[in-house]
C-alpha cells in the first residue's frame, strides 16, 4: 500500500499495469504512473565496455606514434581519446551506480549520476579541444617535422576502431545522454583520424608540414560544437527543464479537454534521466466526479492520454475541487 495525498491510502500498483485502476481510495488525491525498469544506458551496459577497451587500445598507440612520428595531430587525437576512456569510464560507473534501488533517502533512486557523468564528459572534451586549439596554433608557427608513413598507419588503425564502436553504439544513441555523449566522441575520433590520415597523404605529397598542425586543428572543432550542446542538454536536465519535445501549453490543453476536468494548474514537467520524464500537475474536476465515484475512471483517461501523447509514463496528479482554489498558494499557477 502507498499513501496518497492528505494520509488517504492508495493501493499497490498491480505488476504491469501503467495506471492505477481505482487509485483514489477518496475524491481527494489520486496518481496514475508506471514504474522504469532500468534506464536507456544500462540496456548498452556491455557495448559500452567493449568500446572502453577499444578506445584505451587506440590510445596507446597514437601515444607511442605521437612520439615517434612527431605528429601534433596523432598527440591531439590521443588526448581526445583519453578524455573519451575517462569519460566512457565515468558513464559505465554511473550506470552502475544508477541500477542501485531507491531508497526513502533516495526516493528516485541513483538515475541522476548518468546525467553528472554526461557534465563530467562534456567538461572534459571541452578542455581537450581548448588545448588542441592553442597547441595547433602554435604549430602552425612553428611546424614540426611529422613522418607521414607512420601517422597514415596509425590513423588508418585509429579510423577502422572508431568505426567498430560507432557502430556499437548507434543504437543507443538516442535513448541515452551518456550513450549519446559517447558516440559523438567516437564520431569525433573517427573524423580525427580521417583528418590524420589526409594530413599524412599532404605530408607525403608535398612535404607541407603545416598540414598536421591543420588536421590538429580540424579534430578541436569538431570536437567544441557538439560537446556545448551535450553540456545544454545534461544542464537542462540537472535544472529540471521541460523535456525536448514536450509543450505543456499542449499538455494542459490535453488535460483540459479529458470529460470531467474543469482546469489544471500547477502543471510540471521534467526528466529524471535519459529516456524518464515525468510529469506532475493539480486538476481541478466536476462535482459530478468528484462526489460520483467517477475519480479512478478519470485518473486511468489522463494517465492513458499523456502516455499515449507525450510517452509520459510517470504522471502524478492531485483531483482538487473548484472551492479548492482558496486554498492553493498564488505561485500554484
Amino acid at each position: 500500500m502507498s499513501e496518497g495525498i492528505r494520509g488517504e491510502v492508495l493501493p499497490a500498483v498491480p505488476a504491469g499495469r501503467s495506471t492505477y485502476p481505482g487509485a483514489v481510495s477518496g475524491p481527494l488525491s489520486g496518481h496514475s504512473h508506471s514504474h522504469h525498469t532500468g534506464t536507456a544506458a544500462q540496456a548498452h551496459r556491455g557495448r559500452l565496455t567493449v568500446v572502453l577497451g577499444i578506445t584505451v587500445a587506440i590510445l596507446m598507440l597514437e601515444v607511442a606514434g605521437a612520439a615517434v612520428a612527431h605528429s601534433l595531430a596523432l598527440l591531439a587525437d590521443a588526448g581526445h581519446m583519453a578524455a573519451d576512456a575517462a569519460g566512457i569510464s565515468l558513464s559505465l560507473l554511473a550506470v552502475i551506480w544508477s541500477s542501485r534501488p531507491a531508497t526513502k533517502e533516495r526516493t528516485f533512486g541513483y538515475h541522476r549520476a548518468e546525467i553528472l557523468a554526461a557534465v563530467v564528459n562534456a567538461v572534459l572534451l571541452l578542455g581537450i579541444g581548448l588545448f588542441v586549439l592553442v597547441e595547433a596554433v602554435r604549430r602552425l608557427q612553428s611546424p614540426g617535422e611529422s613522418r607521414p608513413g607512420l601517422m597514415a598507419a596509425i590513423g588508418l588503425v585509429a579510423v577502422l576502431g572508431n568505426a567498430l564502436s560507432l557502430r556499437l553504439l548507434h543504437s543507443g544513441r538516442d535513448g541515452s545522454l551518456n550513450v549519446r555523449g559517447a558516440y559523438l566522441e567516437v564520431l569525433s575520433d573517427l573524423l580525427g583520424a580521417a583528418g590524420v590520415l589526409v594530413a599524412a597523404g599532404v605530408i607525403a605529397a608535398t612535404g607541407w608540414q603545416r598540414a598536421d598542425a591543420i588536421a590538429s586543428l580540424l579534430i578541436a572543432l569538431l570536437i567544441v560544437p557538439r560537446t556545448v550542446r551535450l553540456l545544454r542538454q545534461a544542464v537542462d536536465v540537472l535544472l529540471e527543464a521541460t523535456p525536448e519535445g514536450i509543450d505543456l501549453d499542449d499538455v494542459r490543453r490535453h488535460i483540459c479537454e479529458t470529460p470531467g476536468v474543469l482546469s489544471c494548474h500547477d502543471l510540471h514537467a521534467w526528466t529524471i534521466t535519459s529516456g524518464n520524464p515525468v510529469l506532475s500537475a493539480h486538476v481541478v474536476v466536476s462535482d459530478a466526479i468528484w462526489s460520483g465515484g467517477g475519480a479512478p475512471a478519470l485518473l486511468d483517461r489522463l494517465g492513458e492520454c499523456l502516455s499515449g501523447h507525450f510517452d509520459l509514463d510517470h504522471s502524478t496528479f492531485q483531483l482538487e475541487q473548484s472551492t479548492h482554489a482558496d486554498h492553493e498558494p498564488a505561485l500554484h499557477a
